[in-house]
């Protein structure tokens, strides 16, 4: 799947594009400062790694809505195993994003055990991109970890149709 470098949108005059590269760089830059654990999954928006398998042309609605979208987005995310002290270094990560002038416009708390488990989701905005930052470390059950920072341009999602929409939201048939 070729991913593009850079946003739809334009900047502001005489300003580059605050684009899908700069959002990545910012993600990774916050993340890796802030004491997360490191990731063995794959980085949203990241370069393509060399000597990589090409994706196969996607042949349903929701596969091509999934590579529209993943072509207007960047992120990092980690699965796994409960870390000492994630939840200070999300709030870090999200403290240095803005630093970096992203602006919170939401933070959500829930309680999820008796353990001390939590989910934290907190929305971030800065120059037409919206970022979803979510912290849930369940300490009962699974005992696992899932941290993600995602970030989307918000006019190239809007782009995509109400039937594409649906297709990533939904739990509809797969169609070709």
């Amino acid at each position: 799947m070729a991913l593009l470098g850079a946003g739809c949108g334009p900047g502001a005059a005489g300003a580059p594009a605050f684009g899908r590269t700069a959002a990545h760089d910012e993600v990774l830059a916050a993340v890796g400062g802030s004491g997360l654990p490191e990731s063995d999954l794959p980085e949203i928006g990241g370069p393509t790694p060399k000597g990589a398998t090409p994706r196969p042309t996607p042949s349903t609605v929701r596969e091509r809505a999934a590579e529209r979208g993943a072509a207007c987005s960047t992120g990092w995310q980690y699965v796994g195993p409960v870390a000492e002290g994630s939840r200070a270094g999300f709030d870090k990560a999200v403290s240095a994003l803005a630093g970096k002038r992203w602006n919170q416009t939401q933070r959500q708390v829930e309680k999820l055990d008796e353990k001390g488990g939590t989910s934290v989701t907190v929305t971030l905005k800065k120059q037409g991109w919206t970022m979803n930052a979510r912290h849930h470390s369940a300490r009962q059950g699974l005992s696992m970890d899932i941290i993600s920072f995602q970030a989307s341009e918000d006019s190239c999602m809007a782009k995509l149709t109400e039937k594409e929409r649906e297709s990533l939201l939904g739990d509809d048939v797969e169609r070709p």
